[in-house]
Protein backbone atom coordinates (compact mmCIF):
# COMPACT_ATOMS: atom_id res chain seq x y z
CA UNK A 1 0.00 0.00 0.00
CA UNK A 2 2.67 2.16 0.93
CA UNK A 3 4.46 1.60 -2.57
CA UNK A 4 1.09 1.98 -4.29
CA UNK A 5 0.74 5.30 -2.71
CA UNK A 6 4.38 6.29 -3.45
CA UNK A 7 4.05 5.56 -7.09
CA UNK A 8 0.39 7.53 -7.05
CA UNK A 9 2.22 10.57 -5.54
CA UNK A 10 4.93 10.23 -7.90
CA UNK A 11 2.34 10.50 -11.07
CA UNK A 12 0.69 13.10 -9.53
CA UNK A 13 4.46 15.16 -9.03
CA UNK A 14 5.74 14.15 -12.88
CA UNK A 15 1.79 14.86 -14.31
CA UNK A 16 2.19 18.57 -12.26
CA UNK A 17 5.76 18.93 -13.07
CA UNK A 18 4.57 18.39 -17.10
CA UNK A 19 1.80 20.59 -16.69
CA UNK A 20 4.22 23.58 -15.41
CA UNK A 21 6.38 23.13 -17.96
CA UNK A 22 3.82 23.03 -20.63
CA UNK A 23 2.67 26.25 -19.31
CA UNK A 24 5.83 27.43 -19.32
CA UNK A 25 6.62 27.11 -23.15
CA UNK A 26 3.33 28.85 -23.82
CA UNK A 27 3.96 31.72 -21.65
CA UNK A 28 6.68 32.22 -23.56
CA UNK A 29 5.20 31.66 -27.09
CA UNK A 30 2.73 34.39 -25.93
CA UNK A 31 5.15 36.78 -24.83
CA UNK A 32 7.25 36.48 -28.46
CA UNK A 33 3.60 37.36 -29.95
CA UNK A 34 2.82 40.46 -27.70
CA UNK A 35 5.77 41.53 -28.55
CA UNK A 36 5.11 40.93 -32.46
CA UNK A 37 2.23 43.41 -31.21
CA UNK A 38 4.80 45.85 -29.90
CA UNK A 39 2.59 45.66 -26.71
CA UNK A 40 5.44 47.48 -24.69
CA UNK A 41 5.01 51.07 -26.34
CA UNK A 42 0.88 50.26 -26.88
CA UNK A 43 0.13 48.47 -23.60
CA UNK A 44 2.66 48.81 -20.87
CA UNK A 45 4.02 52.30 -21.58
CA UNK A 46 0.58 53.70 -22.46
CA UNK A 47 -1.20 52.25 -19.47
CA UNK A 48 1.68 52.16 -16.81
CA UNK A 49 2.45 48.60 -16.89
CA UNK A 50 6.24 46.63 -16.37
CA UNK A 51 6.83 44.74 -19.29
CA UNK A 52 5.85 41.07 -18.87
CA UNK A 53 8.43 38.06 -17.56
CA UNK A 54 8.68 34.72 -19.39
CA UNK A 55 7.00 33.49 -16.56
CA UNK A 56 5.20 35.88 -15.17
CA UNK A 57 1.48 34.36 -15.76
CA UNK A 58 3.04 30.98 -15.32
CA UNK A 59 4.00 31.29 -11.41
CA UNK A 60 1.41 32.85 -8.81
CA UNK A 61 3.87 35.63 -7.34
CA UNK A 62 0.70 38.15 -6.79
CA UNK A 63 -2.82 37.21 -7.58
CA UNK A 64 -4.31 40.66 -7.40
CA UNK A 65 -1.54 42.34 -9.47
CA UNK A 66 -1.45 39.58 -12.16
CA UNK A 67 -5.53 39.00 -12.23
CA UNK A 68 -5.52 43.32 -12.71
CA UNK A 69 -2.75 42.47 -15.47
CA UNK A 70 -4.27 39.25 -17.31
CA UNK A 71 -7.96 41.71 -17.68
CA UNK A 72 -5.94 44.60 -19.16
CA UNK A 73 -3.62 42.73 -21.53
CA UNK A 74 -7.38 40.80 -22.04
CA UNK A 75 -9.19 44.24 -22.82
CA UNK A 76 -6.60 45.73 -25.01
CA UNK A 77 -5.71 42.41 -27.02
CA UNK A 78 -9.77 42.54 -27.53
CA UNK A 79 -9.41 46.80 -29.10
CA UNK A 80 -6.18 44.98 -31.25
CA UNK A 81 -9.12 42.33 -32.47
CA UNK A 82 -11.58 45.18 -33.32
CA UNK A 83 -13.86 44.69 -30.42
CA UNK A 84 -15.67 47.19 -28.17
CA UNK A 85 -14.56 46.41 -24.41
CA UNK A 86 -14.35 48.15 -21.70
CA UNK A 87 -10.68 48.88 -19.93
CA UNK A 88 -11.36 46.78 -15.96
CA UNK A 89 -10.61 49.10 -12.95
CA UNK A 90 -8.18 47.89 -10.37
CA UNK A 91 -11.37 47.60 -7.83
CA UNK A 92 -14.38 46.08 -10.21
CA UNK A 93 -15.75 43.26 -9.43
CA UNK A 94 -13.88 39.99 -11.02
CA UNK A 95 -16.65 37.87 -11.58
CA UNK A 96 -18.31 40.62 -13.63
CA UNK A 97 -15.18 40.96 -15.87
CA UNK A 98 -14.57 37.46 -16.10
CA UNK A 99 -17.96 36.61 -17.56
CA UNK A 100 -17.52 39.37 -19.56
CA UNK A 101 -14.10 38.23 -21.09
CA UNK A 102 -15.67 34.88 -21.57
CA UNK A 103 -18.90 36.11 -23.46
CA UNK A 104 -16.32 37.93 -26.24
CA UNK A 105 -14.26 34.67 -26.32
CA UNK A 106 -17.19 33.07 -27.31
CA UNK A 107 -18.17 35.97 -29.81
CA UNK A 108 -14.91 35.30 -31.57
CA UNK A 109 -15.33 31.16 -31.35
CA UNK A 110 -12.67 30.57 -29.10
CA UNK A 111 -13.13 27.70 -27.00
CA UNK A 112 -13.37 28.22 -23.45
CA UNK A 113 -13.81 24.79 -21.62
CA UNK A 114 -13.08 25.82 -18.32
CA UNK A 115 -15.07 27.15 -15.39
CA UNK A 116 -14.71 30.92 -14.70
CA UNK A 117 -12.32 30.44 -11.47
CA UNK A 118 -9.49 29.39 -13.03
CA UNK A 119 -9.24 32.82 -14.19
CA UNK A 120 -9.73 34.71 -11.45
CA UNK A 121 -6.06 33.39 -9.75
CA UNK A 122 -4.34 35.37 -12.72
CA UNK A 123 -2.31 32.58 -13.53
CA UNK A 124 -2.08 29.24 -14.48
CA UNK A 125 -2.40 27.21 -17.79
CA UNK A 126 -5.87 28.46 -18.31
CA UNK A 127 -4.76 32.16 -18.03
CA UNK A 128 -2.19 31.94 -20.99
CA UNK A 129 -4.51 29.82 -22.94
CA UNK A 130 -6.51 32.64 -23.14
CA UNK A 131 -4.12 35.48 -23.79
CA UNK A 132 -2.30 33.03 -26.68
CA UNK A 133 -5.91 33.03 -28.35
CA UNK A 134 -6.43 36.59 -28.70
CA UNK A 135 -2.82 36.96 -29.40
CA UNK A 136 -3.37 35.00 -32.46
CA UNK A 137 -6.50 36.55 -33.60
CA UNK A 138 -5.24 40.19 -32.71
CA UNK A 139 -1.95 38.98 -35.32
CA UNK A 140 -4.91 37.65 -37.80
CA UNK A 141 -6.60 41.42 -37.72
CA UNK A 142 -2.95 42.91 -38.31
CA UNK A 143 -2.77 40.03 -41.02
CA UNK A 144 0.86 39.37 -39.99
CA UNK A 145 2.70 36.57 -41.72
CA UNK A 146 5.80 34.69 -41.61
CA UNK A 147 8.65 35.65 -43.50
CA UNK A 148 11.11 33.36 -45.15
CA UNK A 149 14.31 32.87 -42.96
CA UNK A 150 17.65 34.56 -44.16
CA UNK A 151 20.89 33.30 -43.18
CA UNK A 152 23.55 35.37 -42.83
CA UNK A 153 26.87 33.98 -44.70
CA UNK A 154 29.42 33.81 -42.51
CA UNK A 155 33.10 34.12 -43.95
CA UNK A 156 35.18 31.49 -42.34
CA UNK A 157 38.54 32.99 -41.48
CA UNK A 158 41.90 31.21 -40.43
CA UNK A 159 42.96 31.93 -36.98
CA UNK A 160 45.95 31.24 -36.20
CA UNK A 161 46.19 29.08 -33.04
CA UNK A 162 48.33 30.22 -30.00
CA UNK A 163 51.58 29.41 -29.41
CA UNK A 164 51.20 26.44 -26.59
CA UNK A 165 48.63 24.83 -28.85
CA UNK A 166 50.57 25.32 -31.98
CA UNK A 167 54.30 24.04 -31.05
CA UNK A 168 54.71 20.69 -32.57
CA UNK A 169 57.91 18.50 -31.88
CA UNK A 170 59.51 17.50 -34.27
CA UNK A 171 59.85 13.90 -32.92
CA UNK A 172 56.22 13.82 -33.83
CA UNK A 173 56.73 15.58 -36.93
CA UNK A 174 59.15 12.73 -37.73
CA UNK A 175 56.52 10.22 -37.23
CA UNK A 176 54.22 11.68 -39.37
CA UNK A 177 56.72 12.06 -42.04
CA UNK A 178 57.77 8.14 -41.83
CA UNK A 179 54.06 6.96 -42.17
CA UNK A 180 54.19 8.60 -45.45
CA UNK A 181 54.57 6.58 -48.45
CA UNK A 182 56.90 7.32 -51.16
CA UNK A 183 54.64 8.28 -53.77
CA UNK A 184 52.87 10.99 -51.50
CA UNK A 185 56.34 12.52 -51.89
CA UNK A 186 56.04 12.82 -55.01
CA UNK A 187 52.53 14.13 -55.30
CA UNK A 188 53.57 16.70 -53.24
CA UNK A 189 56.96 17.41 -54.82
CA UNK A 190 55.03 17.38 -58.03
CA UNK A 191 52.71 20.26 -56.14
CA UNK A 192 55.11 22.39 -55.25
CA UNK A 193 56.76 22.36 -58.87
CA UNK A 194 53.86 23.14 -61.04
CA UNK A 195 56.20 24.67 -63.78
CA UNK A 196 57.99 21.77 -64.06
CA UNK A 197 55.25 19.49 -64.78
CA UNK A 198 53.80 21.88 -67.28
CA UNK A 199 57.31 21.67 -69.22
CA UNK A 200 57.67 17.83 -68.61
CA UNK A 201 53.93 17.55 -70.08
CA UNK A 202 54.21 19.56 -73.35
CA UNK A 203 57.85 17.32 -73.87
CA UNK A 204 55.85 14.53 -73.76
CA UNK A 205 53.40 15.71 -76.19
CA UNK A 206 56.01 16.90 -78.26
CA UNK A 207 58.16 13.51 -78.33
CA UNK A 208 55.08 11.11 -77.73
CA UNK A 209 56.57 8.94 -75.01
CA UNK A 210 54.32 7.63 -72.21
CA UNK A 211 56.94 7.10 -69.92
CA UNK A 212 59.82 9.38 -68.96
CA UNK A 213 63.69 8.31 -69.32
CA UNK A 214 64.51 8.44 -65.36
CA UNK A 215 62.83 8.54 -62.50
CA UNK A 216 61.86 11.70 -60.55
CA UNK A 217 63.78 12.73 -57.96
CA UNK A 218 63.33 15.34 -54.81
CA UNK A 219 66.64 17.84 -54.56
CA UNK A 220 64.67 19.18 -51.27
CA UNK A 221 66.60 18.12 -47.92
CA UNK A 222 64.36 15.92 -45.30
CA UNK A 223 64.91 18.22 -42.77
CA UNK A 224 64.26 21.24 -44.23
CA UNK A 225 61.09 19.78 -45.73
CA UNK A 226 60.09 18.86 -42.07
CA UNK A 227 61.19 22.50 -40.78
CA UNK A 228 58.97 23.50 -43.25
CA UNK A 229 55.99 21.41 -42.61
CA UNK A 230 55.97 22.31 -38.84
CA UNK A 231 56.20 25.85 -39.21
CA UNK A 232 53.28 25.59 -41.84
CA UNK A 233 51.09 23.15 -40.15
CA UNK A 234 49.23 25.82 -37.43
CA UNK A 235 48.16 28.01 -40.50
CA UNK A 236 46.25 24.78 -42.11
CA UNK A 237 44.07 24.44 -39.43
CA UNK A 238 40.64 26.23 -39.63
CA UNK A 239 38.86 27.19 -36.97
CA UNK A 240 35.29 28.30 -36.76
CA UNK A 241 34.64 30.64 -34.50
CA UNK A 242 31.43 30.06 -32.27
CA UNK A 243 28.52 32.19 -32.13
CA UNK A 244 26.05 32.25 -29.16
CA UNK A 245 23.05 32.70 -31.84
CA UNK A 246 23.62 29.55 -33.76
CA UNK A 247 21.45 26.67 -32.82
CA UNK A 248 23.93 23.57 -32.29
CA UNK A 249 24.87 25.61 -29.15
CA UNK A 250 21.26 25.93 -27.89
CA UNK A 251 20.77 22.80 -28.13
CA UNK A 252 23.85 21.87 -26.27
CA UNK A 253 22.70 23.87 -23.64
CA UNK A 254 19.07 22.66 -23.61
CA UNK A 255 20.74 18.96 -23.28
CA UNK A 256 23.10 19.94 -20.41
CA UNK A 257 19.98 21.63 -18.88
CA UNK A 258 17.93 18.62 -19.05
CA UNK A 259 20.47 16.58 -17.59
CA UNK A 260 20.93 18.95 -14.94
CA UNK A 261 17.33 18.93 -13.86
CA UNK A 262 17.06 15.10 -14.53
CA UNK A 263 20.14 14.82 -11.74
CA UNK A 264 18.68 17.63 -9.30
CA UNK A 265 15.05 15.73 -9.86
CA UNK A 266 16.32 12.18 -8.99
CA UNK A 267 17.97 14.15 -5.98
CA UNK A 268 15.06 16.40 -4.70
CA UNK A 269 12.24 13.09 -5.20
CA UNK A 270 13.56 11.52 -2.42
CA UNK A 271 13.94 14.68 -0.25
CA UNK A 272 10.33 15.58 -1.25
CA UNK A 273 8.94 11.47 -0.38
CA UNK A 274 10.53 11.76 2.72
CA UNK A 275 8.63 15.57 3.60
CA UNK A 276 5.61 13.78 1.65
CA UNK A 277 5.38 11.51 4.46
CA UNK A 278 5.82 12.99 7.44
CA UNK A 279 3.63 15.87 6.07
CA UNK A 280 0.96 12.88 6.15
CA UNK A 281 2.33 11.92 9.42
CA UNK A 282 1.82 15.32 11.24
CA UNK A 283 -1.65 16.02 9.51
CA UNK A 284 -2.91 12.86 11.14
CA UNK A 285 -2.03 13.76 14.41
CA UNK A 286 -3.22 17.13 14.06
CA UNK A 287 -6.37 15.44 13.06
CA UNK A 288 -6.68 13.07 15.55
CA UNK A 289 -5.67 15.77 18.84
CA UNK A 290 -8.44 18.15 17.06
CA UNK A 291 -10.91 15.20 16.80
CA UNK A 292 -10.35 14.73 20.84
CA UNK A 293 -10.60 18.77 21.47
CA UNK A 294 -13.55 18.84 19.71
CA UNK A 295 -14.92 16.00 21.63
CA UNK A 296 -13.91 17.44 25.20
CA UNK A 297 -15.06 21.24 24.25
CA UNK A 298 -18.24 19.65 23.10
CA UNK A 299 -20.81 21.67 25.68
CA UNK A 300 -18.40 24.66 25.87
CA UNK A 301 -19.10 25.32 22.80
CA UNK A 302 -22.69 25.18 22.73
CA UNK A 303 -22.61 27.47 25.80
CA UNK A 304 -20.52 29.50 23.90
CA UNK A 305 -22.83 29.79 20.69
CA UNK A 306 -25.76 29.99 22.97
CA UNK A 307 -24.02 33.21 24.45
CA UNK A 308 -23.14 34.63 21.12
CA UNK A 309 -27.13 34.34 20.13
CA UNK A 310 -28.08 36.38 22.96
CA UNK A 311 -24.81 38.71 22.32
CA UNK A 312 -26.36 39.09 18.69
CA UNK A 313 -30.19 39.70 20.37
CA UNK A 314 -28.72 42.63 22.75
CA UNK A 315 -26.60 44.25 19.89
CA UNK A 316 -29.96 44.16 17.74
CA UNK A 317 -32.05 45.62 20.76
CA UNK A 318 -29.57 48.03 21.60
CA UNK A 319 -29.63 49.57 17.91
CA UNK A 320 -33.14 50.03 17.54
CA UNK A 321 -32.91 51.49 21.38
CA UNK A 322 -30.32 54.26 20.29
CA UNK A 323 -32.14 54.58 17.25
CA UNK A 324 -35.09 56.20 18.76
CA UNK A 325 -32.69 58.24 21.25
CA UNK A 326 -30.84 59.86 18.46
CA UNK A 327 -34.43 60.89 16.99
CA UNK A 328 -35.29 62.28 20.10
CA UNK A 329 -31.84 64.42 20.61
CA UNK A 330 -32.75 65.77 17.32
CA UNK A 331 -36.09 67.05 18.22
CA UNK A 332 -35.16 68.12 21.75
CA UNK A 333 -32.21 70.49 20.12
CA UNK A 334 -34.27 71.64 17.44
CA UNK A 335 -37.06 72.68 20.27
CA UNK A 336 -34.60 74.30 22.41
CA UNK A 337 -32.88 76.80 19.41
CA UNK A 338 -36.33 77.95 18.76
CA UNK A 339 -36.87 78.66 22.58
CA UNK A 340 -33.71 80.28 22.62
CA UNK A 341 -34.93 82.21 19.46
CA UNK A 342 -38.26 82.86 21.30
CA UNK A 343 -36.52 84.09 24.31
CA UNK A 344 -33.95 86.52 22.30
CA UNK A 345 -37.17 88.43 20.19
CA UNK A 346 -38.47 88.78 24.01
CA UNK A 347 -35.04 90.17 25.83
CA UNK A 348 -35.31 93.03 22.75
CA UNK A 349 -38.69 93.70 22.83
CA UNK A 350 -38.35 94.46 27.15
CA UNK A 351 -35.07 96.32 26.68
CA UNK A 352 -36.81 98.62 24.19
CA UNK A 353 -39.73 98.93 25.99
CA UNK A 354 -38.30 100.09 29.24
CA UNK A 355 -35.35 101.25 27.92
CA UNK A 356 -35.25 105.65 28.13
CA UNK A 357 -32.26 106.16 25.89
CA UNK A 358 -33.53 107.10 22.69
CA UNK A 359 -35.63 109.81 24.52
CA UNK A 360 -32.47 111.12 25.79
CA UNK A 361 -30.49 110.58 22.69
CA UNK A 362 -33.07 112.66 20.91
CA UNK A 363 -33.01 115.41 23.18
CA UNK A 364 -29.14 115.92 23.24
CA UNK A 365 -29.70 115.62 19.31
CA UNK A 366 -32.12 118.74 19.62
CA UNK A 367 -29.45 120.82 21.57
CA UNK A 368 -26.78 120.30 19.58
CA UNK A 369 -28.89 121.54 16.74
CA UNK A 370 -30.08 124.58 18.52
CA UNK A 371 -26.32 125.52 19.45
CA UNK A 372 -25.66 124.91 15.83
CA UNK A 373 -28.57 126.94 14.70
CA UNK A 374 -27.54 129.82 17.16
CA UNK A 375 -23.70 129.58 15.55
CA UNK A 376 -24.97 129.95 11.81
CA UNK A 377 -26.93 132.82 13.10
CA UNK A 378 -24.02 134.57 14.24
CA UNK A 379 -21.99 133.73 11.19
CA UNK A 380 -24.95 135.06 8.91
CA UNK A 381 -24.93 138.46 11.28
CA UNK A 382 -21.09 139.05 10.65
CA UNK A 383 -21.28 138.94 6.75
CA UNK A 384 -23.63 141.01 6.65
CA UNK A 385 -22.55 143.44 8.58
CA UNK A 386 -18.95 142.95 6.39
CA UNK A 387 -20.91 143.11 3.44
CA UNK A 388 -22.24 146.51 4.93
CA UNK A 389 -19.16 148.04 5.33
CA UNK A 390 -17.42 147.49 1.52
CA UNK A 391 -20.64 149.03 0.25
CA UNK A 392 -20.53 152.27 2.40
CA UNK A 393 -16.87 152.17 1.91
CA UNK A 394 -17.51 151.72 -2.36
CA UNK A 395 -20.15 154.64 -1.82
CA UNK A 396 -17.62 157.27 -0.18
CA UNK A 397 -15.22 156.35 -3.24
CA UNK A 398 -17.52 156.92 -5.73
CA UNK A 399 -18.27 160.32 -4.57
CA UNK A 400 -15.07 161.70 -4.05
CA UNK A 401 -14.31 160.60 -7.58
CA UNK A 402 -17.81 162.41 -8.58
CA UNK A 403 -15.93 165.80 -6.95
CA UNK A 404 -12.79 165.48 -8.19
CA UNK A 405 -11.95 168.70 -10.00
CA UNK A 406 -11.22 168.27 -14.09
CA UNK A 407 -7.53 168.39 -14.11
CA UNK A 408 -7.42 164.91 -12.46
CA UNK A 409 -11.09 163.85 -13.89
CA UNK A 410 -8.46 164.17 -18.01
CA UNK A 411 -5.78 161.99 -16.11
CA UNK A 412 -8.55 159.26 -15.58
CA UNK A 413 -9.59 159.71 -18.86
CA UNK A 414 -12.80 157.03 -20.11
CA UNK A 415 -13.48 156.77 -16.46
CA UNK A 416 -17.24 155.36 -16.63
CA UNK A 417 -19.05 155.78 -13.23
CA UNK A 418 -21.69 153.36 -12.38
Amino acid sequence: MEGEGRRGADATADNASMGYMLTVGVMEEVLEKLKLLDYETEFCKQMGFRPLSRHYFAVATNPGEQFFTFTSLAAWLFTRCDRNFEQPQEYDDPNATVSSILDELKKLNVGADFPPAKLKTGTGEQVCYVIDKLADEALKVKKFGWKKPQHEQEDFEEETMEDDEAELTLNKVEEEMMDETEEEIEEEDSYLDLAGMKQQSQMNEITDSSKPESVMESTIDAAEWKLEVERVLPLLKVHIRTDNKDWRTHYEQMQQHSEGIKSSLTETKGHLDKLHHEIGRTLEKIGSREKYINNQLEHLLQEFRSLQDTLAETKERYKQGSGGVTDLTKSLSQITEELESVKAQMDERGTNMTDAGPLVRIKQALTRLKQEVQQMEVRIGVVEHSLLVAKIRDRSAIREDMHAPVSDAATFGDFKPF
